[in-house]
């Protein structure tokens, strides 16, 4: 069977069309690799970008655009409200179907080692593919973020993993990794203070907070590290932070499991803290893309709030999962484009002449109001004809035959010539008239 892997490279350029564009390209041009998103941030001046394919394919692709980045982005003038320490700032490797992570993790060193031999650019491995226990976070690989970097390179502890241990003020340096899909997901607040914020972000984090006295200094425990409270979520990485963009905080999570920790469960516990502390979520954003299974078990979650039945299609989940959520505050949310088997599918159809019959059926199905409900009426009741018929002649086949029906479902008769069959229960009987 055809193994998948996902790729889902940050690059720190945001606000330039044109050369995002050209990263993208870059992309495209290698043969079977589809790219499936591409989500650029203002404010944070950074985009993400999401590809998927074969594993040489894919690791063929994200070292194009590596070397994309190189020739087209100069760190030493960037500015956004993510961290950030490279032009590619980061590039994940996501397992997606039958190959397993430790072997993502050998492809992630692969491309590691040939973008410092070919390219002689610097970086590190994190997650999966860490070389040590150390370097598995990628917020402590990160910290320092670029203008910590001169300094970061020549600590003996911070060695590049591949690359010259030279810092580069064009490009910086990559974190390159293997990790399991992740969920990059924003909560509206309304709130002008990231001051504010963050003490929110540092309610859900599983990192929590450190503990500090009366002073504002942190506590230590006897062996010297820091002492700190949990927080509500488990597999949740957050901070809080001001978009001028659009004039709000947020709080920016990474879901990094969501067999864990659910996109609905973040919600909710963002939505209790924000309330305990005065303020109040308006909705929120998804950045990238998002499994179809989230959206479902999140549609089920708020029917079930609101002591509704979860007997409804696909699509009717989907947009109470949407709405629920305030998915579309920012910006008008299409599923067919952030939903990732969507996207692989090419499903972007919403006209009812161009609908399969999974789709049709559960947009008729819906509380929508689903125009032409007699002209639906016709459309099934043509289906059952045509089922019938087609039952029909499979059952005259089986009687001409002289074959047993044991097992059909069936009821009916149909007159032929020289005899009448009627077809019963489980068996077909012959009698002349």
């Amino acid at each position: 069977m055809k193994r998948l892997i996902e790729c889902v490279p940050n690059i720190s350029e945001g606000r330039d069309p044109a050369l995002i564009e050209a990263v993208c390209d870059a992309v495209r041009a290698v043969e079977g690799v589809q790219l499936l998103d591409t989500d650029p941030g203002k404010a944070t001046n950074r985009t993400v970008i999401t590809f998927v394919g074969e594993p040489e394919p894919v690791c063929e692709a994200a070292f194009q655009l590596i070397k994309k980045c190189y020739e087209l982005i100069d760190m030493s003038r960037h500015h956004g409200e993510h961290p950030r320490f490279g032009a590619c700032d980061v590039c994940p490797l996501v397992p997606l179907a039958n190959i397993s992570l430790e072997e993502t993790a050998h492809y992630a060193r692969r491309l590691g080692e040939r973008v410092g031999k070919e390219l002689g650019l610097s970086g590190y491995f994190y997650e999966a593919a860490a070389t040590t226990a150390e370097r598995r976070n990628l917020s402590t690989v990160r910290a320092g973020e670029y203008e910590g970097l001169s300094k970061k390179l020549t600590d003996p502890a911070w060695q590049p993993d591949f690359g010259p241990a030279v810092f580069n003020p064009k490009y910086g340096v990559t974190a390159i990794g293997a990790r399991n899909f992740l969920i990059a997901y924003n909560v509206n607040l309304n709130t002008t203070s990231t001051r504010r914020a963050n003490s929110v972000a540092f309610d859900v984090r599983e990192a929590g907070r450190v503990l500090t006295d009366e002073k504002g200094k942190p506590l230590k425990d006897e062996k010297g590290e820091t002492l700190r409270q949990a927080g509500k979520l488990k597999s949740v990485k957050a901070i809080g932070w001001y978009i001028e963009e659009y004039g709000i905080c947020q709080i920016s999570m990474n879901l990094t499991n969501i067999g864990i920790t659910s996109i609905h469960e973040a919600f909710e516990a963002v939505c209790e803290s924000a309330q305990n502390r005065g303020m109040r979520v308006t909705g929120s954003e998804l950045v990238g893309l998002i499994p179809k299974q989230a959206l479902l078990d999140a549609g089920k979650y708020f029917l079930r709030k609101q002591q509704r039945s979860v007997g409804v299609g696909e699509a009717e989940l989907i947009k109470i999962a949407v709405k629920s959520l305030g998915l579309d505050d920012l910006a008008p949310f299409d599923p067919h484009k952030k939903v990732i088997e969507y996207v692989m599918e090419g499903d972007t159809g919403t006209r009812l002449v161009a609908m399969d019959l999974v789709r049709f059926a559960d947009e008729t199905a819906s509380e929508s109001p689903a125009p032409g409900r007699r002209q639906h009426i016709g459309v099934y009741g043509s289906f059952g004809c045509g089922f019938g018929r087609n039952g029909r002649q499979f059952i005259f086949a089986q009687a001409r035959l002289g074959h047993s029906l044991g097992g059909v479902f069936a009821v009916g008769r149909a007159r032929t010539t020289p005899q009448r069959r009627i077809v019963v229960f489980g068996r077909c009987r012959y009698r002349r008239f």
